[in-house]
């Protein structure tokens, strides 16, 4: 599939670091333009520079907080300009965070709504003119708690299942324009996510609550979405514990509800013991 989309404009949201940098040189790799978007400018600067130098890629770095409409139209403009359309939207940033519900501020679960579901739709919004016109792809980085509620993640899982009914909808709205709409799933990825997941008053942990080593890396996921953009797939669930998990989060519920509760014990520091 080497050079598949040579001269295609890929616009990626959470660039900086993560999925979305993975994401970035996997695209690179591919020959697309690159249009990578997140609050660190800095950052994203260095990086389309080492982008354009290691694998010869155009990239442009943008500015933008998703959860800010403005700055996604900005954003989206940018790509147009420079670029002349848009071919490809992975919308990828996203926050999470570890708390229980009872001890929360609900300002965390308005930021984890504003930056998760509502940077994805106004991203996708903007964009959409231009996706259309390229019969071009959006895709949503999603997750199993997408599929499953999550102990002391019911800001992100929440954010996640309206991003799964938001990208369904928008689906089979397009299902004769051409338009293709994946959202991906990955199992537990090593990245920064929990290390800035928000805790009950809105600061970063600062760590991690999981053993990261025994996870899917940042660079596994980026490929498999990649070819997924390829292969114009609909749902990419990554790992064979998150197919197990949909599957039977269906058929037998309450035992999931079991065993999701035993896992998320097992954490550093539990919430649920």
């Amino acid at each position: 599939m080497s050079g598949a989309l040579r001269n295609k404009t890929v616009v990626i949201t959470g660039a900086s670091s993560g999925i979305g940098l993975a994401c970035a040189g996997a695209f690179a790799r591919q020959g697309a333009n690159l249009v990578l978007a997140a609050r660190r400018y800095v950052d994203l600067c260095a990086l389309a520079q080492s982008l354009e130098q290691t694998h010869g890629a155009r990239a442009v770095a943008v500015r933008c907080d998703v959860a800010n409409e403005a700055d996604c139209e900005a954003l989206v403009q940018q790509a147009v300009t420079v670029f002349g359309g848009i071919d490809v939207l992975v919308n990828n940033a996203g926050v999470s965070m570890r708390a229980l519900f009872a001890d929360l501020d609900l300002a965390i679960l308005h930021r984890l709504m504003d930056v998760n579901f509502w940077g994805t739709v106004y991203c996708t919004k903007y964009a959409m003119p231009e996706l259309l016109r390229s019969r071009g792809s959006v895709v949503a980085v999603s997750s199993i708690a997408g599929y499953r509620g999550l102990p002391g993640r019911t800001g992100y899982s929440a954010s996640k299942f309206a991003i799964h009914g938001f990208m369904e909808s928008l689906r089979v709205e397009n299902l004769k324009t051409g338009l293709h709409v994946m959202v991906a799933c990955p199992g537990f990825t090593a990245s920064s996510i929990r290390a800035t997941a928000l805790d009950a008053m809105g600061e970063a942990h600062g760590e991690t609550s999981m053993d990261e080593g025994r996870m899917m890396t940042a660079e596994e996921v980026a490929g498999r979405i990649v070819r997924g953009v390829i292969q114009r797939r609909r749902t990419l669930v990554m790992t064979r514990q998150g197919k197990l998990a949909v599957l039977m989060n269906k058929l037998l519920p309450a035992w999931v509800d079991k065993k999701v509760y035993q896992l998320f014990a097992r954490e550093k520091n539990p919430l649920v013991k």
